[in-house]
């Protein structure tokens, strides 16, 4: 093991019962040298003296309160009289025993030490894929509820006990075990599986920016090929992370201003990215479609400066209301004020097309969105939610749509983590321009329809497409369409779009059907869970894929094929094949 758990808990265990342990040795020695040496009475009378396995076999019986009898002959009152002192101070000893190992169970230091060495071996004979999460609030479990909808696996740690025994409770499809440890300290990263070839990525989502820094680079210097994500709004750690190699930096309130300037100037392609995720409330093709026109943003602080810059990218217009702007770099058009119902009124609230309250605390955000309603009520409005716990107060807010950062980074780094081709594929169809957006929205629905969407990625590789890479090795042809068709009816294609096919650097955006693939490409997918089922089988089962190919089922027994060699008529349309497995 990379830790010495072992041996904490072998420590600890010594010092605790060592002594106990002692004390009962010596009272059964005591006990049992004197059982031996007083000399008892045979029934002829004459003096017999007991064995010590007799006399140790009396004290084992006694000590369970069993009472079998007095052996191997009764008694005399000097061996019940000694038996009677040993019982005592057998039951005396037992008790101090027992105390201690109460206390024992009960000590923090052993019951985290038990857990770290039981975490560790976990995690080690964990095969299946996993992330390893760093931090477990209000971002770290969201992300985890995201990677359980999607079947795949994490580990996590978190200093606070009360996190990790919430994470104990949660329902989730796949086992999640999780650490109370410091992240930042390396033996811990690598009890989590730093250097396990199972740990496909880290991801950091601590609240302190300095810890998160610390974790970033024991995670790379533990395992140099390890991909980090990391949640940082400091520029200066920022700066920092991206001197690292292949570690991807996370700003929640950059988000919030790309999803807001995407949402104005794109409203479908802003609904497919919230759909992507499964979005609360989000139905694809019904777009949020905020109004055009002037805004304004009440809080200029670091959310508030991303959706200014942003805003300004796209070509909208933006007022900010703030008492505590920056002399030195203000924003073109401002109001030095509280963001109260007089400076709404002031910056043309009447005429504006919506309202973003971003400022650090919930209660003035819920203040200004009552006072925006009062001066404008057909007014857009946003508002920014800081803590978890005010949820039931912004869910019956008067507000358009509630900006949460810890589900904003959740949302990006589960799209990351499933694939970083879905970014790839949002940036590519905002230059597209709407039109694409719109015809990927219809095929997704009439694919699809009502149901969830699950996006997964098949990687032609033979580790995890057998069957496809053999047929391709053999000169053998394939394309997207005969992946995708459904191996119960030839006609009819799965319940799946392909997205992507990501091959040797280059990108092939929206693919057709008969787009043929190559070995080691990468290729996305957004369908239902059991269109990846079939697909996956289709990938490793090289009868299925033949028949999809072919369409065409050949023999595989030696009776069936003795049958198509004696009556080659049998053999037409596949005959006398067992059917697609």
């Amino acid at each position: 093991m990379a830790t010495s758990e072992l041996d904490r808990v072998t420590m600890i265990v010594l010092r605790y019962l060592r002594r106990p342990f002692l004390v009962i040795v010596l009272v059964y020695a005591v006990a049992i040298t004197g059982m031996a040496l007083i000399p008892g009475r045979d029934p002829d009378g004459n003096p017999e003296y007991m064995s010590l396995f007799h006399a140790f076999y009396f004290f084992t019986y006694t000590a369970t309160t069993t009472g079998f009898g007095e052996i191997p002959s009764q008694f005399t009152d000097e061996q019940r009289l000694w038996a009677i002192f040993c019982l005592y101070t057998g039951v005396i000893a037992w008790f101090y025993a027992i105390g201690s190992t109460v206390r024992l169970l009960q000590n923090p230091h052993f019951t985290q030490a038990v857990n770290q060495r039981a975490f560790a071996r976990t995690v080690r004979r964990s095969t299946e894929p996993f992330f390893l999460i760093c931090g477990f609030g209000d971002t770290g479990s969201l992300l985890a509820r995201g990677l359980s909808d999607h079947r795949l696996g994490a580990v996590v740690i978190d200093r606070d006990p009360e996190r990790i025994r919430a994470l104990g409770l949660r329902d989730y499809t796949v086992k999640m075990p999780g650490l109370c440890a410091d992240a930042s300290v390396p033996k811990h990263l690598v009890d989590a599986g730093v250097q396990e070839p199972a740990c496909q990525a880290v991801v950091i989502l601590t609240g302190d920016e300095d810890l998160n820094l610390k974790i970033a680079v024991m995670a790379k210097f533990l395992n140099p090929g390890i991909r980090v994500i990391c949640r940082s709004t400091s520029l200066r750690h920022e700066d920092q992370l991206r001197e690292l190699e292949d570690v991807t930096v996370i700003d929640p309130f950059e988000l919030f201003g790309q999803l807001l300037s995407l949402a104005i100037t794109n409203p479908s392609l802003h609904n497919l990215n919230a759909w992507f995720v499964r979005g609360r409330r989000v139905q694809l093709g019904i777009p949020l479609n905020p109004p055009t026109g002037n805004w304004i943003i009440c809080g200029y602080g670091r959310m508030g400066r991303w959706l200014h810059a942003y805003m300004k990218q796209a070509g909208i217009e933006a007022i900010v209301i703030d008492p505590n702007l920056d002399e030195r770099a203000p924003p073109e058009r401002a109001i030095r004020k509280h963001a109260d119902r007089d400076a709404l009124l002031e910056a043309g609230m009447e005429h504006v097309a919506g309202v973003v309250a971003c400022t650090d605390s919930d209660a003035d955000n819920l203040r200004i969105l009552l006072s925006a309603r009062a001066s404008s009520p057909g007014a857009f409005t946003l508002a920014r939610q800081n803590d978890h716990d005010s949820q039931p107060a912004f869910d019956a807010a008067p507000a358009d749509v509630i900006l949460q950062s810890s589900l904003t980074t959740a949302r990006r780094i589960l799209k990351l983590l499933i694939s970083p081709l879905i970014q790839t594929l949002i940036e590519h169809l905002r230059h597209e321009g709407p039109e694409r957006t719109d015809l990927l929205i219809d095929r997704l629905r009439s694919t699809i329809a009502d149901r969830e969407p699950h996006l997964w990625r098949a990687n032609l590789r033979p580790e995890e497409a057998i069957a496809a890479t053999d047929l391709m090795d053999e000169g053998g042809t394939l394309t997207l369409g005969d992946l995708i068709r459904d191996p119960s009816d030839l006609g009819r294609s799965l319940s799946c779009v392909p997205l992507m096919i990501e091959r040797a650097g280059t990108s092939v955006v929206l693919p057709n059907d008969a787009e043929p693939v190559q070995r080691d490409d990468e290729l996305l997918f957004c369908g239902t869970e059991q269109s990846e089922r079939l697909l996956t089988a289709t990938l490793n089962n090289p009868y299925t894929l033949r028949y999809l190919v072919t369409g065409k089922d050949p023999p595989r027994g030696y009776v069936l094929g003795w049958l198509a060699r004696r009556f080659p008529w049998l053999n037409r349309e596949g005959r006398t094949g067992l059917g697609p497995t």
